[in-house]
């Protein structure tokens, strides 16, 4: 028994400690990396390693949020993981621009250990019984595995690093997903408030950088009509998109996990660890496109930079609709209907100036809050 650790039984309820606040912070800076890896690679191979590299950040964090989950909330063990792999995301965060050139092995280095003392937190959980050895060395081969990839394919040229790197990804994710799936189910016992309030808060992130990027670029610009309309716009669909996720979805998925019996750790894997990452990449590839409208509000838009805007409330509107489905097992047409006409508006404002397409996917967002808050309330099943 750690010296000072209160003992938590496994699966008790706690909220976030300050060490994982403290800690979240160097995955704000990694996002806001990838945010802008995306802006200097505006092409489809661009796009795609943006995405490996925001897959594995994400998967780092949600990886760390079970381990700490199965960890007494006061533990000096996982108080002193979480500090020491701050350093190195931060690291990886540094690498980010550069990922897919001279900083490979950085980025590489630095996010393989980061991943190592997150197999060492379960570990050490698994010693104090808190958590399942023969769950924890199904996925951590894999995840073994996975990080030797992304080790080697970091001393090739850009084509075969990118091979390497999504091969390593998908490995990665198919070892709980798939390959050790039976076996997940007994991986844990879930502390439902921590676990629920630990993905909203990322997605709070998320939604901060999305501010954080108008204001960047709104910096030193002339303040005429043009750039009031398109931080005006673009701040009114930061705040649909945080409205539409934490709205009555939210607390009924949390609800779904704590009344589940039997399967709360592959609900918790599918809803949270998988689902999510499609409602982080739409929050993150639409903070890239509003920080260039913002720029230049009275300009036509390139397509990449529209497809960013429209593209982005699309999938993280897909990815809410699936994580609807999965935890709660509902359909809302009304926000299926949103993310296509978010799609339309990419190909209708072709000819419109940078903050008026803005406004069209603010509308959008608008227009689906006030449906949901009409919508009558259906009670999870």
């Amino acid at each position: 028994m750690e010296a000072g650790a209160r003992v938590s039984p496994a699966g008790a309820e706690r909220r976030t400690t300050p060490v994982e606040l403290f800690w979240d912070l160097a995955f704000v800076f990694a996002i806001t990396q990838v945010t802008h890896f995306l802006l200097i690679h505006l092409t489809w191979g661009g796009f795609g390693r943006g995405m490996i590299l925001l897959a594995l950040i994400w998967w780092a964090w949600s990886a760390f949020v079970w381990a700490a989950n199965a960890q007494s909330e006061d533990s000096p063990t996982m108080q002193l993981a979480l500090l020491v792999s701050l350093i190195l995301i931060f690291l990886t965060g540094i690498a980010v621009p550069d990922a897919f050139g001279a900083e490979a092995t950085l980025f590489a280095l630095t996010y393989s250990g980061v991943r190592l003392i997150h197999l060492g937190l379960y570990v050490d959980a698994s010693r104090r019984g808190n958590a399942s050895w023969e769950s924890i060395a199904g996925f951590g081969a894999a995840t073994l595995g996975a990080l030797a990839l992304l080790v080697i394919g970091s001393f090739f040229d850009v084509a075969t690093q990118t091979v390497f790197w999504a091969v390593a990804l998908a490995i990665d994710y198919a070892g709980p997903a798939w390959l050790t799936r039976a076996r997940l189910r007994g991986l844990q016992q879930v502390a439902v408030a921590h676990f629920a309030e630990r993905y909203g808060l990322f997605v709070i992130i998320c939604l901060g950088e999305s501010i954080v990027a108008i204001g960047l670029a709104a910096n030193g610009s002339p303040v005429d009509a043009g750039l009031l309309a398109a931080v005006g716009f673009g701040l009114l669909a930061t705040i649909g998109l945080w409205r539409t996720y934490f709205g009555e979805l939210a607390v009924d998925a949390e609800q779904r996990l704590r009344e589940d019996d039997g399967d709360v750790v592959l609900d918790a894997a599918d809803g949270y660890s998988y689902l999510h990452l499609l409602i982080v990449a739409g929050i993150v590839v639409f903070a890239a496109g509003v920080r260039e409208v913002v720029e230049s509000p009275s300009v036509y838009l390139f397509d990449p930079i529209r497809l960013c805007l429209c593209g982005g409330i699309a999938l993280y509107l897909l990815g809410h609709a699936a994580f609807r489905l999965r935890m709660v097992n509902q359909v809302v047409l009304s926000e299926l209907f949103a993310a296509v006409l978010a799609m339309a508006a990419f190909f209708a404002s072709d000819h419109l100036e940078g903050y008026l397409t803005v406004g069209l996917v603010a509308m959008i967002l608008m227009a689906l809050v006030i449906a949901e808050l009409r919508r009558p309330r259906a009670a999870a099943r």
